[in-house]
């Protein structure tokens, strides 16, 4: 039996993302919810979110923000070998979104799945397409993080419609002579589970915040901290620091525990709510696309979500 030989390391090529262009205010909100701008901006630091229409999908979000992060990638649709799709909110569970938005793409044939580790999903699905392209299974990898969380919430419930929104962020991960992509620490907490759910099909999300904001304040930053480690860096010396864009406050707390003082720090959901699996890729995407973060630059990336489930890794700026 022969093993199948990869590439000495793996990278990002570059990011894409894309939001609907429905946006809507805390004042909006403030109309028909008992809310006002001044109560979401202090809970959560959102000021406006995107939606999605009606007819618009996830796959559809998914091509859009893969279809990016190709063209801004040097490398054409058929090199591309393999195809993953973070989602927690598909329409459907079959077929999965990969294999369909791969054809959209233009993508001939490739392995095409998709991962549903919620919020933490984007950082999963980077940490596999990194082993794949190491471990010579693939040679250049999509991977997309793409949810509607809109059709999934309760307009009429103020604990999750003033957070929850859509869109979607992708990378290509293509090979390296040097690690581009460090070693990924992740792991679960199954006994949290009730936390963050949809009981059923009929169903809305339900999440109890308090809970989830001590679990992210106290559990994550360690986590963090060990994938700095492992990749051989200290905090101090990271130019981005790249959370789940869940809550401002999280993000703040987060930041200041790991000692990232010099850091830019993703701040995306003020303008684009909480996307769950699209945050991370969504919000790096902007950052390039603003000349906010160095190219060549070190980002540590951090995934927490429903499950509960995290991820996080070091990676290299395209």
């Amino acid at each position: 039996m022969r093993i199948s030989e990869g590439a000495p390391g793996a990278k990002v090529l570059a990011f894409g993302g894309y939001q609907p262009s429905t946006v809507v205010t805390n004042h909006d909100l403030a109309q028909r919810l008992d809310t006002s701008d001044e109560w979401i901006r202090t809970r959560v630091g959102i000021q406006e979110r995107r939606v999605a229409a009606p007819e618009e999908t996830v796959a559809d979000m998914a091509v859009q923000a893969g279809g990016k992060a190709i063209a801004a990638s040097g490398i054409s649709a058929s090199e591309i070998d393999l195809v993953i799709v973070a989602t927690c909110t598909q329409e459907t569970q079959i077929p999965n979104a990969a294999a369909r938005v791969a054809h959209r793409l233009g993508i001939e044939a490739p392995g095409a799945f998709d991962i549903n580790g919620a919020c933490a999903g984007f950082c999963y699905g980077l940490a596999m397409a990194n082993d794949a392209v190491r471990g010579g299974s693939a040679r250049h990898v999509l991977v997309i993080g793409a949810e509607k969380l809109t059709q999934w919430v309760d307009q009429e419930d103020r604990s999750t419609a003033v957070i929850f929104a859509d869109g979607a962020g992708a990378a290509v991960v293509g090979p390296s002579d040097t690690p581009g992509i460090g070693p990924v620490v992740w792991g679960s907490a199954g006994d949290k589970a009730d936390v963050i759910y949809i009981k059923d099909r009929r169903s809305f999300i339900f999440q109890e915040g308090q809970t989830v904001f001590r679990w992210a304040t106290t559990a994550l930053h360690p986590v963090a901290r060990k994938a700095c480690e492992r990749a051989g860096v200290d905090p101090a010396d990271l130019d981005v620091f790249v959370p789940h864009q869940a809550n401002l406050r999280i993000i703040e707390a987060i930041a200041k525990r790991l000692g990232a003082d010099k850091a830019v720090i993703a701040r995306d959901i003020v303008l684009a709510g909480n996307t769950s699996a699209a945050s991370i890729p969504l919000a790096l995407s902007r950052m390039i696309e603003r000349g906010e973060v160095p190219s060549g630059g070190r980002a540590l990336l951090l995934g927490f979500g429903a499950g509960l489930t995290y991820a996080s890794q070091v990676i290299e700026l395209p």
